[in-house]
């Protein structure tokens, strides 16, 4: 388990997820040993465990009790809670908010429950690369600028993926850089 200022990074995201949502779902293959025991959290397997981040979403966009849901990756410790409040605001009318960064962020994104019909498709035929589900769907793109507006150095899209990715991780919450005074790291 990896820990980032003293937290796991699980926890790290549901202690932000839960500033914007009620129901918090966490989906994953086989029930994992060691799995937080958090009453906010509900677990559920994986529908299709071999579809990558496409057949997650699937997942838990049809276990979701909400028409408009913030999906993010459990190893991205620093989300900004503004930014997923202005995600979700600006999503009626789209089938997904994606923020287009140096790249596209399909795992940091607002997706409609609108989706699981085409996604469940897709999945079923093996065309499991989210972008391709996002080129049939109604997308509002968030630019890198819109984002920096709330989020200046853009770490929320900071991943962790390797024992560097944690170390740096570990130095910015100890340095507390990033945030500023309303959501500090």
């Amino acid at each position: 388990m990896q820990i980032v200022g003293g937290k796991s990074l699980l926890q790290r995201v549901v202690d932000r997820v839960t500033l914007v949502s009620d129901q918090i779902l966490v989906i994953g293959s086989a029930y994992q040993p060691g799995f937080p025991t958090d009453s906010r959290i509900e677990y559920k397997e994986d529908l299709y465990p071999d579809k990558g981040p496409l057949g997650g979403i699937y997942t838990g966009l049809s276990a979701s009790k909400s028409v408009y849901n913030v999906v993010v990756a459990c190893d991205m410790p620093f989300l900004n809670v503004e930014l997923l409040h202005y995600m979700i605001k600006l999503s009626p009318g789209f089938d997904a908010v994606v923020p287009w960064t140096e790249k596209v962020q399909p795992l940091h994104a607002v997706y409609s429950r609108a989706c699981v019909d085409a996604m469940g498709v897709q999945v079923k035929e093996d065309r499991v690369k989210i972008t391709w589900f996002l080129d049939d769907v109604h997308v509002r793109y968030i630019e890198q600028a819109e984002c920096q507006d709330f989020d200046p150095r853009l770490l929320s899209f900071f991943n962790v993926n390797s024992q560097a990715d944690l170390a740096r991780a570990n130095t910015l919450i100890e340095e507390n850089i990033g945030l500023g005074n309303r959501d500090k790291l």
